[in-house]
């Protein structure tokens, strides 16, 4: 069976090589198996045949069985034709139309032979016709083929040699036709109790369906074994690295963490940031390495609570790192760990790009020999000229940052991987989490600290720029400061956007007492720190920026976002900006200001974020607009999803049950060499031959 999947698909009838090279370079469409896997995007229910006499101009689809009376031509400029063929059922006429290929219609579709013709109804001079029809000979097509007919996503390239949609659906029925019943690939104790169709009915099925519910048991069943042997990969790679990776005990809070608890911490901790820690101290005690995601919005107190797993670390003779994608989120890391830390005998070091000369001299050679306790910095910390005396713990902030490659190196600092705390300001949704994130343990920070109110957001239109300035103003009369972000630097061609030079020039006009700074992309880093500094000190009262101060600015006295051309942002990064404000006790705003032609979806989105200000929810909402490929992270994580059938938003449930089974397996044959499992794992490994291997995320 393998063998006939695998056979080339110009061997296909209504292919060759002409087409064979399309399908390849199109869709991947390299053998039969391919083919078998390209599933169709929607469906039209064919099941019914409608009398030309009950038709009106507002029915969806429709199909009629009956003959082509005669043909007329029509004239419609230079080289141009109308063709019309009056089609009558028995019961009335109606007019199939084309604009093009006259002369093919006219040679193909006789006069007086019976067809079925599929359409959508209009009206034209007061007559019912159907333009460009499905056309199909009535001896060839019986009502029993009918059932709901498939379309599959076609491209331009393909419409120029003749793979349309049909003719997609043409090919795809002559390889169902020539191949044997299809092996299984998911064994009865897994499909039996969930009722799930055997593989070769469903594969027949949601490419032909007969009804609704048949498409529906098909849909389940592919989405299913797809969703399984990601979450069995996932799974099987997490118990073998648990096995194989030993981890450090780490069982001491000693005097580091005490005094920084006792003396050092001036306010409460909230009830899941000390749940958190909690969760991290005790995977630190077991013997195992742990890998641990803690998710919580902008705001919610993560570096605090890596921090005090880092003075774990450190109290129990192990130094620390703390990894960040930028110099300037470093820099904030360090500011805020410094801080945090006054007057405790805990040497803290900066390792970054501009650590340069001897300056970088002394902390490598702090670092060697065990007296720098915590490092942080940027992608720096794993060049292979830091060594650490004893690394027990490696911090990642936003690790969708860094590539797989990067990552590991860190593994290779000791004998031992060190202990891995993974942070992240992007919520995740648990659907996504299980799957981008599958093999880490995950911690929520779901409370903001005690006294923050929550921003509130705003959508105004371009045109109600007198109130959006008078608000600036009153909110720098208090003393406070504003952002004001745009998606650009300069103008570009493609995009029609307000760019952030003009935005400037026209703000210096407007608010000519004000002092300003501005930070953009382009800056070289000492300037675009310069200017940040500025604004973090109080000396300008406003920041005009792109979004580069999406991540590593905390100026608490900010109190407005403005975001301009805010329907050019993704809800993700809308939320990740609004996080910039907030961080003081006093009521802060969010502006969104937008145009007035606005898509439904856009408007959905703006919609979302006046609404809320949920990280968990935007992330849901984000992932359900956009799907999980565009979702920030997927693709830099070293996970391409490759889902053919299901989706990752719409499936949740699917997900769920997918992972519960998968873990049944693995608890019950942790080694993967039990006989009854042979299907699962010879199956894993045919799909792991070609693709990426779901497992290595972290």
């Amino acid at each position: 069976m393998a063998d006939i999947l695998e056979q080339d698909i110009k061997y296909l009838t209504g292919v060759g090589p002409q087409r064979q090279q399309t399908l390849s370079k199109e869709l991947g469409i390299h053998c039969f198996g391919d083919l078998l896997e390209y599933y169709p995007y929607k469906y039209v229910d064919r099941s019914k045949v409608y009398k030309a006499s009950e038709l009106t101009a507002d029915m969806p689809f429709v199909q009629l069985k009956g003959r082509i009376l005669s043909y007329e031509t029509f004239d419609m400029g230079a080289r141009k034709k109308r063709l019309v063929g009056h089609f009558y059922d028995g019961t009335g006429t109606i007019d199939l139309v084309w604009f093009s290929a006259v002369k093919y219609i006219i040679q193909t579709y006789k006069v007086g032979q019976e067809y079925i013709v599929f359409g959508k109804p209009t009206v034209f001079n007061h007559r019912i016709q159907l333009s460009h029809p499905d056309i199909d000979d009535a001896s060839a097509l019986t009502l029993n083929d009918m059932g709901m007919q498939p379309y599959y996503i076609t491209t331009e390239l393909m419409k120029k040699t003749g793979l349309t949609s049909r003719a997609m659906e043409r090919i795809t029925k002559a390889l169902l036709a020539k191949l044997p019943p299809l092996k299984e690939t998911l064994p009865d104790f897994i499909t039996a109790p969930l009722h799930l169709m055997d593989r070769d009915e469903a594969l027949r099925v949601v490419h032909y369906p007969k009804t609704p519910h048949d498409l529906q048991k098909a849909r389940e069943r592919l989405k299913f074994e797809e969703l399984f042997y990601v979450q069995l990969n996932i799974l099987r790679y997490t118990a073998n690295n648990r096995r194989k990776y030993k981890g450090y005990m780490l069982p001491k809070v000693g005097r580091a963490f005490k005094d920084f608890y006792t003396k050092n911490l001036r306010f409460e901790l909230t009830g899941a940031q000390k749940r958190v820690v909690h969760e991290i101290q005790s995977d630190m005690n077991t013997g195992r390495q742990m890998n641990r995601l803690v998710q919580g919005d902008v705001g919610s107190g993560k570096t605090l609570v890596a921090l005090m797993a880092m003075l774990i670390a450190v109290d129990n003779g192990f130094q620390a790192v703390m990894m960040a994608p930028t110099e300037i989120l470093a820099e904030q890391h360090l500011a805020t760990i410094t801080a945090f830390l006054q007057e405790m005998d805990v040497r803290v070091e900066l390792l970054t790009g501009v650590v340069k000369g001897k300056r970088r001299k002394e902390v490598l050679t702090g670092l060697a020999t065990g007296e720098v306790n915590i490092l942080v910095g940027t992608h720096a910390v794993i060049e292979e000229t830091v060594m650490f005396a004893n690394l027990g713990l490696a911090v990642i902030d936003e690790q969708h940052r860094f590539g797989v490659a990067q990552r590991a190196k860190l593994w290779a600092k000791n004998d031992n991987p060190p202990h891995v705390l993974v942070m992240t300001a992007t919520p995740i949704p648990r659907t996504l989490a299980m799957t981008i994130y599958g093999d880490l343990d995950v911690s929520v920070i779901d409370e903001l600290p005690p006294g923050r109110k929550p921003v509130m957001t705003l959508h105004k239109y371009e045109n109600q720029q007198t109130s959006l300035y008078n608000g600036i103003r009153r909110e720098v009369e208090k003393g406070r400061q504003v952002y004001v972000v745009y998606p650009l630097i300069t103008e570009s061609e493609k995009m029609d956007l307000q760019n952030l030079e003009d935005g400037y020039s026209h703000l210096q006009e407007v608010f000519p007492d004000y002092k300003m700074s501005k930070v953009h992309g382009r800056m070289k880093p000492a300037e675009k720190d310069a200017e940040m500094q500025r604004f973090a000190n109080g000396e300008t009262q406003m920041l005009v920026a792109t979004t580069v101060i999406e991540v590593g600015v905390n100026v608490p006295n900010a109190s407005v976002m403005i975001i301009m051309e805010a329907q050019r942002f993704g809800l993700s990064q809308l939320h990740q900006l609004r996080g910039r404000v907030g961080r003081g006790a006093d009521q802060s705003y969010c502006i969104l200001v937008s145009g007035y032609e606005l898509s439904a979806e856009t408007r959905k989105r703006l919609d979302i974020m006046c609404e809320t200000n949920d990280g968990f929810r935007i992330a849901e909402a984000d992932l359900k607009l956009r799907g999980p490929g565009d979702l920030e992270g997927t693709q830099q994580s070293g996970m391409a999803f490759d889902l053919k059938i299901a989706n990752i938003a719409q499936d949740g449930q699917l997900v769920q049950m997918a992972r519960d089974e998968a873990q049944k397996v693995i608890d019950a044959d942790p080694n993967c060499d039990a006989p009854q499992h042979a299907m699962l794992w010879n199956r894993l490994r045919e799909l792991r031959k070609d693709s990426v291997d779901w497992g290595t995320i972290s």
